[in-house]
């Protein structure tokens, strides 16, 4: 695997490092050697697939508070998505900033979300798969999120969403105090 820094902190992009010959390929998607090396504990303990059928649906800004946080591995199994993370961790040098990448069943890229980042994507094809595991068992009461179209941030999202759920679109804009509720489905 190659792990590619992000301009947030902790963050990485991470690059299959393939083997070829006339069969395809073969390449490790997950190695807690190769993750360690990088500074990255990441105890998988849930697995998570998110499957949509239209393009330009959104899903997030989801995170989870302390002591539920919880870090992730993002990859586009079918079609493609717009995968977007903000750093919601008030100590860091890169609070309050986000990236976006592509993800898609093309490149094999994996985004590796760190704990204490908000995290969603758009989905750039109809019949589009995520697969990610996590590291922390999901805590209904620790669930919070931002509006996706918040102007504290300003994503810059590559189309605008379709298909967002009620759940999606009721998240609280951002306020320092972070007093965000959950909000009910």
């Amino acid at each position: 695997m190659l792990f590619k820094k992000t301009d947030l902190k902790d963050a990485y992009i991470i690059e299959l490092e393939r083997y070829a010959d006339t069969r395809g390929f073969f390449a490790r998607a997950f190695c807690e050697k190769e993750f360690a090396n990088n500074g990255i504990k990441f105890p998988v303990v849930q697995a998570n697939t998110s499957y949509s059928q239209k393009k330009h649906t959104l899903r997030g800004m989801h995170y989870q508070q302390e002591p539920h946080q919880e870090a992730k591995l993002i990859k586009c199994t079918k079609g493609a998505i717009f995968d977007a993370i903000i750093d919601m961790r008030p100590d860091s040098p890169t609070f309050k900033k986000w990236i976006g990448v592509e993800l898609n069943q093309d490149n094999r890229r994996m985004l590796y979300v760190p704990e204490g980042f908000a995290h969603g994507f758009l989905t750039l094809k109809d019949d589009t798969e995520v697969y990610y595991p996590v590291s922390e068992f999901y805590a209904p009461g620790a669930e919070k999120g931002i509006r996706w179209n918040d102007p504290e941030f300003n994503i810059k999202w590559p189309a605008e969403p379709e298909v967002i759920s009620r759940k999606d679109r009721s998240w609280p804009l951002f306020d320092d105090s972070r007093n965000n509720k959950t909000v009910e489905v």
